[in-house]
Order: C-alpha cells, then structure tokens, then sequence
C-alpha cells in the first residue's frame, strides 16, 4: 500500500500497512464481553453478604439465594421454555419506559423513515453492490415465507453456518419473522459441536455458507431429526441431495407464496417472547442457548444508539463494517439492531478481512464507527511499530514528539471529560502533520468511536492508539445482556474502564471487598429471559429479585466508572488463603514483556505463583494454527537483545540465555511492584508454541480455557512445585530478585 500524503512520515508512525498482517486473529475473536459460562461458582458463601451499589441501583441490598429454588414472582422475570413469556423490567420514566417493540416493528418503523437510504452493502469482484432499507425488508419477508414453506414451526430455530454476508442478514432476521429462533453458529465449530447447537434449538432449517460447512451437517444430519433443509449461500452446490437448496432455490420457494400466514404469524408476536438464541462457547462444559427476545433486542438498541449519539440517516448516515463473527451477540447488536435503529449502513468485509483484506475494505468504506475486539488492535500495533521502526532517524523523532503531544492532550482531554476549552498548538500541529494522515491511511478519517471488547486490552494499547489520537472506547456486557451494560463515550472514559452503565440499567457490586471489589452485577429491560431447557443454568445466573450475577469481578471509581478486575471463577487462591486475580499480573507481563504472546498464571492452592508464556510467532493463514516462526516484530525485540533467534523453538527451554535473562528481568520488574510476596512470580517457562482455538487453548471468542490449559500443560506445571534445593530451575536461568 502507498498511503496517501507523506508516505514517510507515515511509516515513522507505523501506519503504512499496518491491518495487512491481522491472520492470527480469528474470526471467532469478537464487548469487554464475558459470558456466564462458568460464573455461578464460587458464590454460594455470599449468600448473605451486604451489597454495595452504584449511583444507578435501587436502594436495598440483594443476597443470593440460599439454594437454587426461587420464589414464584422471580420466575416472572424468566423462563427457559421455548414458547415462553417474560415480565419486562419496565420503569415508569426515562428509557425504561419505552413502549416495546417487536423485531417486526422496530424495522417497519426503519423502512418507513429511511426506506430509500441504502441498508447494506456488499461487494461483487471490484464493485459494491447496495440493498435500501424497503428492499431488506421485502427480501427477509420473501425468506420468511420460504421458511415456512419448508416447514419452519414456531419456536424452532434456524441454524446459520458461515460468515458475515447479506444472506446470513435476511435468515437472521427471515426466521425470527416467520416466528422461529435465529441461531449463529460458530464457523470454527467441529460437526459434533453443530449437532449439539442444531438439536439443542430443534433447527427445522441450517442455512451454510459453503460447501466445507455444508459437510460438517451432512456429517450429523442423520442424529438431527428435527432438521427438514439445508440451503447453502455462497457457491454452487457439488451435488444435490434431498431437501438441499441453493440460495436462488430457496428464495423462489417464498416469492410467490401469499402473505397471509406470514401476517398472521408477525401480527401474533410479542416483545416478551425468544427471538434469537446465541450460544455460549462452551469452554466448561455444553453450550448453553441464550435466549433473547424481542424487547431485549429493540430496546437495547434504542438505548444504546441513543447513549453513543448515533445519528439518523436524514441527518448524516452511520456507516459500518461487518467483519466479526454473528455468533456473538455482540456483532449481532453492532452490526444489524443498531444500524436499523438509526437508518445506518452495513457493509460486508470479504470473508478474509482478518487475513489481511479489512485493511481495504475500511479505506474504501471509510466507517463512521468500528469495533475491534483486542487482538485486532494490538495487531494493528505491532504492525505500525515494525514499520515505524525502519523509518529515518527524523520522522522517528517527528512521529514520537506527535505521540507524546497526542497522548497528553487526550489524557487532559480525559480527566476534563472531554471539555478541552482549545487544544494546544502543539497538538494541532501534530494532528496537521501527523494525526490525520494516520487516520487517513487505516480508513478512519470518519470514524468518531472506535471501540474495543471481548476481552481485556492492555493499558499499553489504550495509551499507544491514545497518543495517535485515536481513543479506544471500552465496552463491557455478556450474551446475557443482550450485548453492552457499560461504555466508554468521548466525553466519559477512563483508561482501563469499561465506562458507565448505559442508560434505563442498572449496576450493583454483590459483596465487596475492603477495596470495593465484588461481583458485577445486572439490572435493566436488556437481562435475558433464560438459557433453553436450562432452569438450574437460569437460577444461577439470576438471582431473586431478577438480577443477572455476571461471574465477574469490580469495582466503581468514584465518579461511577467500572473497572473489571477479574473473573470469580478464575481467581487464584493460594495455599496461604491468599486471593489473587491473575489477569492483572498476566497483563503487567505482557506489557514489560512484548515479547510474550500470552501469559497464565498458575497458584490456585499452591504455595507461590508461577507462570506459562508463550511467544510472539507466525500463524497458518489456513488453520488458525500458530507456527514456529517469529513475527516480525519479535524478531526486531530479539535483535536488540542481541539475540539470533528467529523460530520459538531457539529460545523454548531454555536455548536462549540471552532471551530469557531479558524476560526475568521483565519480571522482576512486575514482581517490584507486587502488593504483597503472595503476588510475585516466582518461576516461569516458555512453551514450545503460542495458545490457539485449533491448539485447544483459546475458546471460539477468543478466551483463555484455564482448565484446558492445566491438563494440557500438567507436566510443565507440575515441575514449578517439585521440592528443589534453590529456586533456579533449567528454565529460569536467573533467580527472582
């Protein structure tokens, strides 16, 4: 890419290129998004600890309850019956008091105001294809009856298998319209793990991209007895097969038909009942089905598009870029219920955006908002610092005197919320000279809010894209909040704070700390109904009074921003009773460390802490499976250490003295600013390759399986405890200071 204005003082920012390389980012790595997988232990002993709330929460402290039974007004709140009703969380004013809405109605309000505004867009070879708002309608009304006609019942799902695309849109919203349930599936999903989701739903319908997804159904299809269809997308059909359909087929089956069913069907639906279904990775155990209903979706769209100032398109079009898994609930939100709700556009990323064609497809669409889960950033980080590094001494130097304006203009701007009276000259020389030249070059010109979650983003992120002027707004929230709780605004953030709860919610921290850290929990209209068929899931999750227990860690600042400090499940306790949250520690490493790919702790009911690292290296673009070789950058880091290493497997074990000493040392730095000697690190090994999803390590979004990594990995945790007469080891070639 030849970027446009100064071509080399852009690269001494690293910008030149720098979403061309993002190929070890999955498509299944998507708001500081948690999930209730594995959050209900752990919380049984708190049954009748005081509550400490935020500004935003109802007098009165909740305690858990005593055993999973409920009382009856409880279950008023939720179901987990596929035809079941919930009672809203409606307030008497402000957003909890909106009239609810159907998915139906929220769109026919859409195609009414903005019904020639284009709805989405596509590319087709070198051109870009469009579709109006009356026209999405019409086509996913057109699915709906094709549905039907192949025998779609109420409150069954339609399963969909592949990536982001006009098609995967219309069967989303077709099947919630003809009154079934949209269901993603992880494309990365083994055929057994399809099955599970395909029965679990009783799919009537899976509609897959191509034909390597198609032969992961034909795999199971004879264990589905509810499955009636399979129509597949994208390319054309190998072979035919009963009651298999191309995408051409299957619309014909709806064009014709009447539209009296249909209404009948649309006009007989309500806000309190399952729409969507989005399923839990899975990574302590089966899958679980969160079902989401109508209000659930419209409502939180509405609050959130009013809380990030969305605007509608009469006013200035919302443009957006499609390139997250829709399995995930929150490119759901961000992609399709958000954009409807203000009359915004969509446009479809190739399917190998995170391969290396996003960087294209954001200089060409040029969004007005974009979300980026954390590895998307720290990969577009990497990228510019390893061309940054090869620029000329002068534009190194005019490129780190702009980064150090930039960032302690918007770290002003930040504690002054946003109210900047008149930016220094400095820094609006360097947005001339620099800023915007950068923005320009990544396809973010127009963009005003880019956003991270999903996971935790390190501070070193944050501040890098800070000092670019680019801030990173945190969003937090689950499955099970329909997508965010808190974010992050340009006018309210905080470095490492996921932001305020969004309007019309509510947050309480359950049983806090002495430093104010506890439980996260959830109020507001956006709190699923339930998981399907899971009513001892569903009473863990959700307390008596209809609080959702979120299974993470917390705590408020004093102006009400959250911090998440950890996961309840995930919290180290050693053997001196000592309560630890790894997470801060594995990121400290990581930051002293660039090297380090990723960190985990190990201590739970052992006598000092000790860690597994991995390091920096190349994934298969294929695969998603990380290989020997070093990524650029590590190679850059290891020569100027002084080190010749150019695969992992020269420095794993010890090879490397010179890489190793340069790690201990960066841990002995975290260890110096330990709160305690319970906290410091006390041994550590480099593993022979990096964590993956195909690897077993990292689950489908993207987060840390911490008990699959302890069986994986069981004899290399077991040599950190062996009695030894000093604390060296092979691997730890210098002592702890």
């Amino acid at each position: 890419m030849e970027p446009p204005g100064d071509a080399g003082l852009l690269q001494s920012c690293g910008t030149a290129d720098s979403l061309a390389s993002l190929e070890d980012v999955t498509a299944e790595s998507t708001a500081n998004e948690s999930s209730e997988e594995d959050s209900a232990c752990a919380r049984e002993e708190q049954s009748s600890a005081k509550v400490e709330q935020s500004t935003h929460t109802e007098s009165g402290a909740t305690a858990r309850p005593n055993s999973l039974s409920l009382p009856v007004k409880a279950t008023e709140f939720w179901t987990t019956h596929r035809n079941g009703e919930v009672k809203l969380r409606m307030g008497e004013s402000g957003p909890e008091a909106k009239p609810p809405l159907t998915v139906n109605q929220m769109f026919t309000s859409a195609v009414e105001r903005f019904g020639n505004y284009n709805a989405l867009g596509w590319k087709e070879g070198e051109q870009w294809k469009t579709m109006t708002y009356k026209d999405y309608y019409k086509t996913c009304r057109t699915a709906a009856k094709g549905f039907l006609k192949l025998g779609l019942k109420q409150y069954h799902g339609v399963g969909i298998l592949g990536f982001n695309s006009v098609e995967w849109f219309i069967a989303d919203i077709g099947a919630i319209l003809a009154g079934g349930f949209a269901v993603g599936i992880y494309t990365t999903n083994s055929p057994e793990a399809c099955q599970y989701v395909a029965e679990n739903c009783q799919a009537n319908i899976l509609v897959v991209e191509n034909h390597k997804q198609l032969q992961k159904i034909l795999q199971v299809q004879d264990r589905l007895p509810h499955l009636k269809a399979i129509i597949q997308y994208k390319d054309e059909l190998k072979e035919k097969k009963p009651n298999l359909y191309t995408w051409a087929e299957f619309m014909e089956l709806g064009r014709d038909e009447p539209d009296a069913q249909l209404d009948d069907i649309i006009s007989s639906q309500k806000p309190n009942q399952c729409c969507t279904l989005i399923y839990t990775s899975g990574t302590t155990g089966h899958p679980k089905g969160v079902m989401l209903s109508h209000d659930n979706l419209t409502w939180t769209a509405f609050v959130t598009g009013e809380d990030v100032s969305m605007t509608d398109a009469d006013k200035l079009q919302e443009v957006i870029v499609s390139y997250l898994p829709l399995s995930h609930i929150a490119a759901q939100m961000i992609d399709i219920w958000l954009p409807m709700k203000a009359g915004g556009v969509t446009y479809f990323a190739e399917p190998d955006a995170l391969k290396g064609s996003l960087a294209n497809t954001l200089r060409e669409i040029r969004p007005t908002a974009f979300m980026g889960v954390p590895r998307v950033w720290e990969k577009m980080q990497e990228k510019m610092k390893s061309i940054g590094a090869k620029s000329s001494t002068v534009r190194r130097k005019v490129a780190s005197w702009a980064k150090d304006v930039g960032l302690q203009t918007n770290l002003n701007k930040m504690e002054l919320n946003g109210n900047l009276s008149r930016k220094p000259l400095n820094f609006r020389l360097a947005k001339c000279l620099v800023f915007r030249k950068v923005r320009k070059a990544l396809g973010l010109d127009r963009c005003t809010r880019c956003y991270t979650g999903a996971a935790p983003i390190t501070k070193d992120t944050l501040e890098f894209f800070l000092s670019l002027d680019i801030p990173l707004f945190e969003l937090y929230g689950m499955s099970e909040s329909s997508g965010p709780h808190t974010i992050s605004l340009p006018d309210a953030f905080r470095l490492i704070s996921c932001g305020k709860v969004i309007p019309g919610c509510k947050t309480k921290i359950f049983n806090p700390d002495a430093d104010g850290n506890g439980e996260i929990c959830f109020w507001g209209r956006h709190v699923f109904m339930g998981y399907l068929n899971m009513p001892d899931k569903t009473e863990e999750a959700l307390d008596a009074d209809g609080w959702l227990h979120s299974g993470d860690l917390g705590k408020h600042d004093q102006d009400d921003f959250l911090f998440i400090t950890g996961r309840i499940k995930e919290l180290i306790i050693t053997a001196g009773g000592e309560n630890i949250p790894p997470v801060p520690i594995e990121d400290a490493v990581k930051e002293a460390v660039p090297l380090v790919s990723n960190a985990m702790l190990i201590g739970d009911k052992r006598k000092f802490l000790s860690m597994l690292l991995t390091i920096k290296c190349e994934v298969n673009n294929e695969t998603g499976a990380p290989e020997d070789e070093l990524t650029t950058e590590a190679l850059d880091l290891c020569r100027n250490l002084g080190s010749n290493a150019t695969r992992v497997s020269e420095i794993a074990g010890g090879r490397d003295r010179v890489v190793y000493a340069a790690i201990q040392d960066g841990i002995n730095r975290v260890n110096e600013k330990a709160t305690s000697n319970a906290q410091r690190i006390q041994k550590w090994t480099i593993l022979e390759k990096d964590f993956s999803i195909p690897g077993g390590e990292l689950g489908p979004t993207m987060k840390l399986k911490r008990p699959e990594v302890m069986k994986m990995y069981k004899d290399q945790i077991e040599n950190f405890y062996k009695e030894v007469l000093t604390p060296t080891t092979p691997d730890n070639p210098l002592p702890s200071k």
